[in-house]
Order: C-alpha cells, then sequence, then structure tokens
C-alpha cells in the first residue's frame, strides 16, 4: 500500500504546479491536482508505481489538457456577435499583460494539440523532462519524442501566430512556420 502522507509531501507542489502552469486558475488546477490523485489511486490497484512524480505529473498534465479543451469547445459555443464585448487590438499596456495573454493562447493552443503531443511538450518543454526520461515513461522511443516534440512546437507556433495575426512575409511557406495559416493548413 503506497505511503500516501509521503507521496503528497514530496511530490504533491510538483503536481500542482504542473497543472496550475497549464491552465492558470487555482481552482482548476487545484481539481486537476484531486483528480491525478485519484487516478494514480486506482492505477496503484492495478500495478505496481515505480515513479510516482512521474505517474502524477503526467496525470495532472493529461487532465490540464483536457480542461482546455472542454474550455476551447465552451468558448466556440458561447462565441457572442456584441462587438462591445470583443477585445481591442491596441498593445497591452504593460508587459505582463502581453505575458498573460500570450500564455493564454498557449493554453488555448494546447487544448487543440493530439493528446500525445501536448502530453510529450508539456513533459518535456514545461516541466523539464529529458527525451530519455519521456521515452521510458511513455514506452516509446526517444525518436518518437522527438518527432512529437517538433510537430507539437510547429503547430503551437501556427496557432499562436494565427491568434495574433501575425505579419508574415508575401510568398513565405507555411510548412516551415514562416507563413500564414491557410484553412487547409488549420484544419490538419
Amino acid at each position: 500500500m503506497p505511503d500516501w502522507p509521503e507521496i503528497l509531501s514530496r511530490d504533491g507542489k510538483a503536481v500542482w504546479q504542473t497543472a496550475y502552469r497549464l491552465l492558470g486558475n487555482r481552482a482548476d488546477a487545484d481539481d486537476c491536482f484531486q483528480e491525478a490523485f485519484l487516478a494514480a489511486l486506482e492505477i496503484s490497484r492495478r500495478e505496481d508505481v515505480r515513479h510516482w512524480r512521474g505517474l502524477l505529473q503526467r496525470l495532472a498534465a493529461a487532465r490540464a489538457v483536457d480542461r482546455l479543451r472542454q474550455r476551447h469547445r465552451q468558448a466556440d459555443r458561447q462565441q457572442t456577435n456584441d462587438w462591445e464585448n470583443l477585445a481591442g487590438h491596441e498593445p497591452a499596456p504593460s508587459q505582463a499583460a502581453l505575458d498573460a495573454e500570450l500564455s493564454e493562447r498557449l493554453r488555448a493552443a494546447l487544448g487543440r494539440l493530439p493528446p500525445k503531443q501536448a502530453e510529450v511538450f508539456c513533459l518535456h518543454c514545461l516541466e523539464g523532462w529529458s527525451y530519455q526520461e519521456i521515452a521510458r515513461h511513455l514506452t516509446v522511443s526517444i525518436d518518437s519524442v522527438g518527432v512529437l516534440v517538433h510537430r507539437a512546437r510547429k503547430r503551437l507556433r501556427q496557432l499562436v501566430d494565427v491568434h495574433f495575426e501575425v505579419p508574415r512575409a508575401a510568398g513565405s511557406d507555411p510548412a516551415s512556420g514562416s507563413g500564414p495559416i491557410s484553412p487547409q493548413k488549420e484544419r490538419s
């Protein structure tokens, strides 16, 4: 039987930070934290867990990405034509506001990635896991991890550029990440 108080005191902070980094919302991070521990309890009843922190962070990241997807779907349903409620395109008054906006866009874009890409991106780029650690944890090859990280970065760059309407040079190539996204590319 796992020593839950020890696991919580040793790994709890890192697990909560994983969820918060993705969601940017304390209440949602708390919910994902609890869901991750409940899922870990179920897993521990079926099999032996060797790396609690890794399992819990992976579960928290997966739950957070699910919430991001849910937010994105709800936002799509609640879109309104009330132009007065839409945010303006003026520059942000401070760098903190710009950073918050970029973080929100990144969260929304993460919710649009395939689950495996989002998970690998979060573990590597946000949590600092090595390709080897991720490969071992997900039981995939190191090359697969590299491909997933590359694809996730490329897609996130495209999605964030579209949201910010980043101007590109005429005739630039969208596949290289240096041009506008065509509607066909957006659906892929």
